[in-house]
């Protein structure tokens, strides 16, 4: 069990170093319907904004791609600035473009709040199989699967989650966050600090880097 949990954060590691840049990744995307992550360390999105005037407004005009939207995000210069422009990162990322899937997927989060893990699981089952390419289905279950106490399954579907959006700073932080809990700082510490280079006003994730920074860079590499 230890080697498997090994080998598995030291792929995913390997992947987050080989991801690319903030300037060379490229993602679909994805329109809005909210997604709270349940996995300690997750980055919630904000919520649905039911306003009709608010989704058809300037800022969904086609200028505000996701990759400016990432731009932004790593020039913010305040938490709150930064925070903003995540939220409309997020709504993009929580919608799959199929109305089954969404809805399964709402289904899901509804029972991850309830605290049904393996009704969420079975929900997300069925949402990676419609929506396979969906980093948001994949990174959804990594949140249930984490909580039903299943972390080597999780890190794997961070791992998929990545695949599909590299920038995804939400499932970095997860995997620090899971790294962290087995005692694997040093690797928790580079999952960490490859989320801030995405989102560097995150200030969780800040926080868990100063308070690793002594122990893990006083460490023989």
């Amino acid at each position: 069990m230890m080697i498997a949990r090994s080998l598995t954060a030291a792929a995913l590691l390997v992947a987050l170093v080989a991801a690319p840049s903030l300037a060379d990744a490229q993602a679909p995307v994805p329109s809005e319907q909210p997604a709270p992550p349940q996995r300690p360390g997750a980055v919630a999105p904000s919520d649905r904004d039911d306003n009709p005037a608010a989704s058809t407004g300037p800022s969904r005009a086609p200028a505000a791609t996701l990759d400016k939207l990432f731009e932004r995000l790593a020039a913010a210069t305040s938490p709150e600035e930064a925070k903003g422009i995540a939220n409309l990162i997020q709504r993009r990322w929580a919608r799959s473009g199929s109305s089954t899937a969404d809805l399964l997927m709402t289904r899901a989060q509804t029972a991850m709040k309830e605290k049904r893990l393996e009704l969420a699981i079975e929900l997300l089952d069925r949402v990676i199989s419609l929506e396979p390419d969906w980093a948001e289905g994949w990174n959804q279950r990594a949140n249930a699967l984490f909580l039903a106490g299943d972390p080597i399954r999780s890190m794997l579907d961070i791992g998929e989650t990545l695949k599909r959006e590299p920038r995804h700073y939400g499932a970095m932080m997860g995997l620090g966050t899971i790294l962290r809990q087995q005692g694997d700082d040093k690797r928790a510490m580079v999952a960490y600090r490859r989320a801030l280079e995405i989102y560097p006003q995150l200030e969780p994730v800040k926080n868990a880097v100063d308070s690793l920074k002594t122990q893990v860079d006083g460490r023989d590499a």
